[in-house]
Parts: C-alpha cells; sequence; structure tokens
C-alpha cells in the first residue's frame, strides 16, 4: 500500500499537465515560479531546495520512486531487503527468482506419471522419439521433448443409425430389399503412436469404415438374414472387414466388435412387412406341427416293427407254442368285450346265455315284491 501511494503524487502531477491546476499562480492566471516568471512545466512545485534552487523535476521523483520500490523488496521505506541497501536487495532476489522458475520448469515438463492404462508417446521437437511405458518417466524439458499421453486400454463406442423412427439408415440387400439398420462398433487404441500420427480424426475414419464395411457385407446377404437369422455372421464379417481396412491405414485401432441394435423395413412399408412376417410364421408353425405329426407315426411303426421282428424270432425258434400265444391273446382281446361265454366240451349246450340268466335273476324279485304290497 506504501508504494502505491508514493507514486500517487508524480501521477497527479503527471494527469494534471506539466503547468499545475488552474489556480496555481498568482491570479489563477497559469503557473508561474517564485520569481513571477513562468514556471519551469517539470519542476514539482512547493520543494525548492537550499539556496533556492529548484527541487528535483517530476520526472526525476518519479524515476526514483520506482527506484525505491523495486530496490526495497518488501523491506522498509528507507532500508533493502534484510537490511541490505536497496540496489543490492534487487540484485540478491534476481537468482533466487531465476533458481525457482528453472526448477519448476524443470519438475513440470521433466518428470511425468504414466498410468497403468496409458501409454507417453514422447516427440522431440515434434518428431516421434520413443513411447513411455506405466510409471514416473523422465524426459527433455520444454519445449525440446513433449509427451502425450494416451488411454489405450479405454473402449470407445460409435452409434450409427437411430433407433427413433425420424432418421432413417437404409441400406440395401442383396435381394434388393432395403431395411433400416442401427448398430454401434467397439474399438480401442493398439498402437499409440500409429494412431496420434497417421489419422487426423480417429472417430470420423472409424464410422466412415464401419458404414462401408457394413453396406458391402449386407449387399451380399439376402434380407431374411440381415433381419434377424444370419446377424451373427454379418457382424463378424463387418468386424473382419473393418480391421483390414484400418490396418491398411496404418491406424493403430483395434475393433473389439460390432454388435446390431436394429434390423427393420423402412417405415413406409413397416405394417405390411408384418404381417408378411406374422403369415410365414403361421406357415412355419403348420409345417413344424405337420412335421412333429410325422415323427410319432413313424416312431410308433418303427416300434411296431421292432416288436414283430421279436415275435418272429421267437416263432422261428418255437413255432406251435408261439402260434398258440397269439391264438390266445388275439382271441382275448377280440371276446373282452363280448357278452357272450363259449364253453366246449362233451354233455354241455353249445350255447349258454349266462349274462342273460344273471339279468333275468337280478330281476325277478321286483314283481314278487310289488304283487305283496297290492295284497
Amino acid at each position: 500500500m506504501r508504494r502505491i501511494f508514493g507514486w500517487m503524487p508524480a501521477i497527479t502531477a503527471m494527469v494534471q499537465g506539466p503547468w499545475g491546476g488552474k489556480n496555481d499562480g498568482p491570479g489563477g492566471d497559469g503557473p508561474k515560479d517564485g520569481d513571477g516568471g513562468p514556471r519551469n512545466p517539470w519542476t514539482q512545485p512547493g520543494k525548492p531546495t537550499g539556496g533556492g534552487q529548484k527541487g528535483p523535476s517530476a520526472i526525476e521523483e518519479l524515476l526514483r520512486r520506482g527506484r525505491d520500490s523495486f530496490g526495497q523488496g518488501g523491506g522498509g521505506r528507507n532500508g533493502g531487503f534484510g537490511g541490505m541497501p536497496p540496489s543490492a536487495a534487487g540484485k540478491a532476489l534476481w537468482p533466487i527468482a531465476i533458481g525457482i522458475i528453472l526448477v519448476l520448469w524443470l519438475l513440470l515438463t521433466s518428470v511425468h506419471r504414466i498410468g497403468p492404462q496409458e501409454r507417453g508417446v514422447v516427440t522431440f521437437v515434434g518428431k516421434y522419439s520413443r513411447t513411455l511405458s506405466p510409471g514416473i518417466s523422465l524426459t527433455l524439458p520444454a519445449p525440446f521433448e513433449a509427451v502425450t499421453t494416451v488411454d489405450v486400454e479405454e473402449i470407445r463406442t460409435i452409434d450409427i443409425g437411430s433407433l427413433s423412427a425420424e432418421s432413417e439408415n437404409l441400406v440395401l440387400t442383396g435381394d434388393q430389399n432395403i431395411i433400416d439398420l442401427a448398430y454401434s462398433v467397439r474399438w480401442n487404441i493398439r498402437n499409440p503412436e500409429l494412431y496420434l500420427f497417421q489419422l487426423s480424426d480417429p472417430d470420423d475414419t472409424v464410422r466412415e469404415v464401419a458404414e462401408s464395411a457394413m453396406r458391402a457385407v449386407l449387399a451380399s446377404v439376402s434380407l431374411d438374414d440381415a433381419l434377424g437369422a444370419g446377424r451373427t455372421t454379418i457382424e463378424q464379417q463387418v468386424e473382419q472387414r473393418m480391421q483390414e481396412i484400418l490396418d491398411g491405414y496404418k491406424s493403430g485401432i483395434r475393433i473389439q466388435g460390432v454388435a446390431i441394435k436394429q434390423a427393420d423395413p423402412p417405415t413406409a412399408v413397416n405394417d405390411a412387412f408384418k404381417e408378411v412376417s406374422a403369415a410365414q410364421q403361421t406357415a412355419q408353425t403348420y409345417l413344424n406341427e405337420a412335421r412333429a405329426a410325422a415323427q410319432q407315426v413313424t416312431a410308433k411303426a418303427q416300434g411296431e416293427a421292432a416288436a414283430f421282428d421279436k415275435v418272429y424270432e421267437q416263432y422261428r425258434l418255437a413255432p406251435e407254442v408261439t402260434r398258440r400265444r397269439m391264438y390266445y391273446e388275439t382271441m382275448e382281446s377280440v371276446l373282452s368285450d363280448v357278452d357272450k361265454t363259449i364253453v366246449e366240451g362233451s354233455n354241455v349246450t353249445p350255447y349258454l346265455p349266462l349274462p342273460e340268466i344273471k339279468r333275468r335273476a337280478q330281476a325277478t324279485p321286483a314283481p314278487e315284491a310289488s304283487s305283496t304290497e297290492g295284497q
């Protein structure tokens, strides 16, 4: 604060002009010196020296105050830094200030900390020099060497197309159909020095390569494959084609994967396409049911044929026994639901309706009970 107020008189004198204010001098007509004549415009009024001589001029006073302020270095008004004279204090501070600036410059531009997922690309006067591994590394100070840190583990994602109906990304398939496609591409940096110096805009390059590869692959597949049946194959082919193109550019980029998020017909024909798809699904359902029924019938026939083959093998071993057993089993299955009993033997009636007799026996007591009640 003392420095600021110490400069104020000189600044005020300069602002007022070399001849002072309007009221200076007798009569207020203009500045005059002590002898009544015109006053020296560069002398400071009111400060004559001994013997009638004029004091120092305003410019000299201004320069003196500047030298005093610079030489004090934070000390008193009349003393220098640490009790030293003003000139000695100023000279003592210069080496210290230069040393502090030099140390800060070396620390900030020569020591570099590289993270575990990062790589540091060093350039010497703008030219590639080397790549720093994770850890603490030393380089030449700027501007001789500069370090650019690149994250090589970060997975970057680019979305192409939109899931909304307002914007469409129309792609032509191999069977001359058009679909609205939305997909994403995941990639990271494989070679940081190539990534920094070979591509001016990596994001735009990856986007353009992805669109080119996707259109080239879809131009060789059908609409049905693009809509669902062959999505996995399409994604793999696009990823492989993109990697080949980027390797040809020496981009230093690795493609991690391609994911198709949407593959639909254009909005104008979407309703009609859904009806056709529903009809195709219904037809496919009927075909599946018919195939399932045919498989059941075939399996049953094969089982019966296998059982017959086993019976035939037993028949070949004992024909008479097998023939009789087959006869009994056949008669049992035929006569199991017939209300007739056939008994063969001597002195026995050929036909004896036992079930009918049983029913008559059960129905006989009913009329007798009714007649008893009437009596």
